[in-house]
């Protein structure tokens, strides 16, 4: 998959490194590991520490792909996977190329 800063909102996250780089709860802040699950509301990511649910909407994210990352406000990504496409594209159409 080719990710880009335009799409890394509607394509597949599962798989992919990541890491919290901000969220209201102060307990989800730093946490790292590659994700292995999502639903609507959160994504669970495997860490060292074993899996942690972290809430998507009160997050910012950057996904790790290779050599590029990307940052992502979890409200750009707060919907179910299968949805995130069609929900998404307003996202899509804001960021950056």
């Amino acid at each position: 998959m080719n990710y880009t800063n335009r799409n890394i909102v509607i394509n597949e996250l599962i798989g992919l490194k990541a890491r919290v780089m901000s969220s209201i709860d102060k307990k989800q802040r730093n946490i790292s590991g590659i994700v292995i699950d999502e639903t609507k509301n959160t994504i669970v990511l495997d860490t060292q520490s074993g899996m942690k649910s972290i809430i998507k909407k009160i997050s910012v994210f950057k996904f790790y792909t290779g050599s590029d990352s990307f940052t992502v406000r979890g409200e750009e990504i707060n919907f179910r996977p299968h949805e995130r496409i069609e929900k998404a594209m307003k996202f899509y159409k804001s960021r950056k190329v």
